[in-house]
């Protein structure tokens, strides 16, 4: 049956926040970046504090034509069973230093490093981008995060020609992540992409969110996302990226691959085994919307996926 893409990105101006209300809080402080990392709203960054994050320019060609989430219910509503199984994991996940930080990435390229988060955040291209995300769970968010695009910093080790996946894997630090104590989940997190997703303009990786260093909670210092997939494929707080030319085995699709694929593109019309994912539920609200082929960023990827309509492309 031939699929609809959804134009994702054209949307009537109408619908996009005005850019008065949306968090432009740098302004709103009249104040520079080291004050903005130091102003905490909630529990959302008390690590924060200590860091600093340059303003950012937002890229307007990502406008997600919803309004964005709250910071209090983004960063109070969170997925992180490394530090629990709940939803209410924010004040634990303080406990978790987030500097010094540091990142691996190696594997199947010519030049391997080891980058420090604050190095990344002072000479990577940093920007603003509004995404989507959408949980498998069927609930949704909206939310600003900052970072720079993954390509950029895999062009720092240059993947040799025989790479063709990304593998990323999550800190485990049982000091202060009590949700590893549950040994029978597969630990550490892994997740991965294809090496053509990861050069995908969408493919962001993540060091802010709201204006502010990235809270633990949504998977600081550093995370990984893509929009157009559901939210358990993003890797948080990452330890090492690695090339290689074998396909990574997630996290949960360890757990059950029945349910959570490789792909887990976002798709109206294939059900998780035990739920509908034809609509979702928006955090903040409760109103439930739609759910949009890509969640609604077709336009961007529908082409990464031609020829492989044997692969199970939905989660």
């Amino acid at each position: 049956m031939p699929i609809r893409i959804p134009r994702g990105w054209e949307i009537p101006e109408s619908q996009v926040t005005p850019e008065h209300l949306v968090f432009n809080r740098r302004k709103a402080l009249g104040v520079g970046a080291g004050l903005v990392g130091a102003a905490v709203a909630g529990p959302a960054l008390a690590q924060g504090a200590a860091r600093a994050l340059p303003p950012a320019m937002r890229n307007t060609r990502f406008a997600p034509g919803r309004d964005i989430t709250s910071e209090r219910d983004a960063t109070t509503y969170n997925n992180f069973y490394e530090f629990g199984a709940d939803k209410g994991i924010s004040r634990t996940a303080q406990r978790m230093p987030l500097t010094p930080w540091t990142v691996k990435v190696e594997g199947m390229v010519e030049t391997p490093r080891e980058f420090g988060v604050e190095d990344l955040i002072r000479t990577m291209p940093l920007e603003e981008r509004v995404y989507r995300l959408r949980c498998v769970e069927a609930w949704s968010m909206v939310i600003p995060w900052t970072g720079f695009p993954l390509s950029v910093l895999l062009a720092q080790v240059k993947p040799l020609a025989s790479a063709k996946y990304v593998r990323f894997e999550t800190a485990t630090l049982p000091a202060v992540m009590p949700g590893l104590r549950q040994a029978w989940y597969p630990w550490p997190y892994i997740e991965g992409c294809t090496i053509e997703e990861a050069g995908n303009e969408l493919s962001f990786m993540v060091v802010g969110a709201y204006g502010k260093p990235l809270g633990a909670q949504n998977g600081g210092p550093i995370r990984f996302h893509q929009p157009w997939k559901y939210g358990f494929k993003a890797g948080k707080s990452l330890v090492k990226i690695s090339l290689t030319d074998q396909r990574p085995v997630s996290f949960w699709e360890t757990i059950q691959a029945s349910e959570y694929g490789f792909w887990a593109n976002v798709n109206p019309e294939v059900a998780h085994p035990r739920w509908s994912q034809a609509n979702e539920r928006v955090i903040g609200t409760n109103q439930r919307v739609p759910t949009q082929l890509f969640n609604g960023y077709g336009d961007f990827v529908a082409s990464l996926y031609t020829g492989l309509q044997n692969e199970r492309l939905w989660a």
